[in-house]
């Protein structure tokens, strides 16, 4: 797998620590969106979709430091928006590694060869570089012809400067697992050090809402996937066996939304990175005031469709932790891609969804106005 020894041996003890603790509840990865303007506008997404004075927004150096000390996470995943577009992201990615926090930094790498002196190599810092599959496939995901070659040029530019690099690549219900598998060893053969992999989820806003995956076409394309890569063992994924095995059917597990906590520039996001419907002013009130059995699969409409990293990765590493025999035994053989798959949640009680986008962009927009908001709405570049 793509997870460095030494990042594996020191999440592990984060995670014993807080089993030994007794605390069901703890964040794994802080998932930190310090801006939502992008320089991209893929049809997947709809990040941008906000009024201008909202895009303008920014969490300040001050803003990070305070949302890792409060939550604690090991790992922290840096996202948007285009975070290269942020002024002090430099600053910031130090600031977390001064603190020995692994560093994900997330960009489309468009503005990564002009950006890149601005950092140095650390082997608690990885580019994570989007790519939604081969030249066809990434470049229809966002929507502009020339990105898919500009980012691997970019991956080899960083390889070459000494960095750590993974992709991170979000598959539709288009997607062809012949040509992921073949994609997955281009990469491969690139030199790269990690794949991370998910299956799209239905923003609300996204354009486009045609090409979404259902949990059963998830499970049906992953394992055409991973039946061409020896259960995946072929390539050097940077996520838990446990959390692929899942993704090929072969679990049934319920969303840990509280394991990778989201900061945006509204607070911290109830209840989860995919799902904004309220937000809390600090990490301990996300934690305290959450109504979390209302969400997930089988719970709200919304979840339905769910198997995204962001929810299901901390439920399968905990599982690990749980069962390791069961772990090492899928690790070794790799995930199966055959046979029945495990039962999955009943939807016959989730309530309806409710729709509450709207009424939070207009308060964020009155405390913008009124210049409560604590933040700087100054242009990145």
């Amino acid at each position: 797998m793509g997870i460095p020894l030494q990042q594996a041996a020191r999440i592990g003890t984060y995670i014993l620590r807080q089993h030994l603790a007794g605390r069901e509840r703890y964040p794994l990865v802080l998932m930190l969106e310090p801006l939502f303007r992008c320089n991209l506008a893929c049809a997947g997404c709809g990040k941008i979709d906000y009024p201008g004075e909202i895009l303008d927004q920014r969490l300040s150096y001050d803003d990070c430091m305070t949302a890792i000390d409060e939550c604690g996470a090991p790992v922290v995943s840096i996202a948007g928006g285009e975070p290269l577009l942020h002024r002090a992201m430099p600053r910031i990615v130090q600031g977390f590694l001064a603190r020995r926090k692994f560093v994900i930094l997330c960009t489309n790498a468009l503005l990564l060869a002009k950006k890149i002196d601005d950092y140095e190599p650390h082997p608690s810092f990885t580019w994570s570089i989007h790519l939604d599959g081969n030249r066809a496939m990434h470049d229809k995901s966002v929507c502009q012809r020339g990105t898919y070659d500009k980012a691997v040029d970019a991956i080899k530019l960083a390889k070459a400067k000494g960095f750590r690099v993974s992709i991170n690549c979000t598959l539709f219900n288009d997607a062809d697992p012949a040509a992921v598998a073949d994609f997955f060893d281009e990469m491969k053969a690139l030199g790269l050090d990690g794949i991370t992999v998910s299956p799209g989820y239905a923003y609300e806003r996204a354009p486009d809402q045609q090409h979404f995956l259902n949990r059963t076409k998830t499970k049906e394309l992953f394992r055409g996937i991973l039946s061409r890569g020896n259960g995946g063992k072929k390539w050097p994924f940077s996520q838990s066996i446990n959390f692929l095995n899942f993704l090929a059917g072969n679990e049934s597990y319920r969303c840990t939304p509280w394991g990778n906590p989201t900061r945006t520039v509204f607070g911290w996001q109830k209840p989860c990175y995919l799902l904004g419907e309220g937000y809390a002013k600090t990490f301990q009130e996300l934690m305290d005031d959450t109504e979390w059995d209302k969400y997930g699969v089988g719970n709200y409409e919304k979840c339905a469709n769910c198997m995204v990293h962001s929810g299901f990765e901390a439920s399968a590493v905990k599982d690990m932790i749980r069962r390791p025999l069961k772990a090492a035994t899928v690790a070794m053989r790799g995930v199966r891609t055959d046979g029945p798959m495990a039962e999955d949640i009943p939807l016959d009680k989730q309530r309806r969804a409710e729709y509450v986008f709207s009424d939070h962009v207009q308060q964020k927009l009155g405390e913008i106005r009124t210049g409560k908001t604590g933040q700087n709405p100054v242009p990145a570049e």
